[in-house]
């Protein structure tokens, strides 16, 4: 695979975490470089994510870093594996931008995703009718299928046997502004209760008579990656992409944001009753 197909959200964790793990051990590029015997632009280019490491190479680095964690080594070595693994959105089609890709591939690599929604249904838990009607009031409609069909393909995360789980807080305004007809609204719903009832999903509802600081009230999701030591970062949606933020101090704060989006949502319970009272209302 040339390293410009390289899938580079992962490519930039394993080089990030390499690094740190030089920094931490007092070393510099040209430390490295000797170790392995080449130039020093083939240790940058490792650690900017522009290329792959061998086994041997990376086993070579551990050494020389002084990483004696066994589960930490095996997770690293795992991680350089995935880095030339085909993901089944690899052959979506062009729709599907750069940013999304990312996000698709943090999302298949976490072993729990923990996800804010202040304006729409998350797309994890949302009807292909639901994400139809999204997709075809924003995208050109010769993209809407291959959108959807992506959506739709990112489900099989919510299979319980993946070891995968959702937290899922939703912003009561976005449960009243489904659209559509009574009909995609009610299946919505239905379909809200229904995956709420899986043991590897959680869904809070936040009411509307909740206080929160306005600053809170913005989509975000805070990924738990498969790594030893787990990882954390967080991902930002805009209109125009994404923003991925790593650093401590930015986790910390979203993490932070959610423990109180949780404290003053509704428990899962009275959610899904509020749930299958909007669904009542629909009917009416």
């Amino acid at each position: 695979m040339a390293q410009s197909d390289m899938p580079t959200m992962r490519s930039r964790r394993l080089g990030g975490e390499l690094r740190q793990l030089r920094l931490n051990a007092g070393l510099k590029v040209q430390d490295a470089a000797e170790a392995l015997e080449c130039g020093q632009p083939k240790i940058s280019q490792i650690e900017n994510g522009k290329r792959g490491i061998r086994p041997l190479d990376l086993t070579t680095l551990l050494n020389l870093y002084g990483l004696e964690d066994e589960r930490q080594r095996a997770s690293l070595k795992r991680l350089a594996k995935e880095i030339h693994k085909v993901d089944w959105w690899s052959g979506q089609g062009p729709f599907l931008h750069d940013a999304l890709k990312d996000y698709l591939m943090l999302e298949a690599d976490s072993q729990v995703v923990r996800t804010f929604e202040p304006m729409v249904i998350p797309g994890l838990l949302q009807t292909e009718a639901y994400m139809r009607r999204l997709y075809e009031q924003a995208v050109p409609a010769d993209q809407v299928e291959a959108l959807v069909d992506t959506r739709m393909k990112r489900k099989v995360l919510l299979d319980n046997k993946l070891g995968f789980r959702l937290r899922a807080v939703i912003d009561a305004p976005a449960l009243h502004r489904i659209g559509g007809g009574p009909d995609l609204v009610a299946g919505q719903l239905a379909h809200l209760l229904e995956a709420g009832s899986s043991p590897n999903v959680t869904i809070q509802v936040l009411p509307l008579n909740s206080a929160l600081p306005i600053e809170q009230y913005v989509s975000f999701s805070i990924l738990g990656l498969q790594a030893d030591p787990p990882v954390e970062v967080v991902w930002l949606e805009h209109i125009t992409g994404g923003t991925l933020l790593e650093q401590n101090p930015d986790v910390q704060a979203y993490s932070k944001a959610w423990d109180e989006l949780t404290a003053a949502a509704l428990s899962p319970t009275a959610s899904r009753q509020y749930i299958r009272d909007l669904i009542e209302e629909s009917r009416s």
